[in-house]
């Protein structure tokens, strides 16, 4: 495998990492987290690290994301419902 690639996709994670710590909206922090995980399991898999890969995507991408987006739409905000 070429380094390009390597480097491209650990480009790409911390692209999706600074994104995720400087979005101003919480939804797009999490699905910044969500690729970002995805894609450091792509990396995992491509290293030939098929446990460390399969785990970062079912437990990072996968439950994390969805149970954090869950969180979110719970949550109510005093802006949005002014009456309560």
């Amino acid at each position: 495998m070429p380094v390009a690639i390597y480097v491209s996709l650990a480009v790409m994670i911390i692209a999706g990492a600074i994104i995720a710590m400087f979005s101003k909206s919480l939804t797009r922090a999490v699905v910044a987290l969500g690729v970002s995980s995805a894609l450091l399991a792509t990396l995992f898999f491509i290293l030939d690290a098929p446990y460390a890969g399969g785990f970062e995507l079912s437990v990072g991408a996968g439950l994390i994301s969805v149970l954090l987006i869950i969180g979110l739409t719970l949550t109510r905000s005093p802006q949005e419902h002014p009456d309560a």
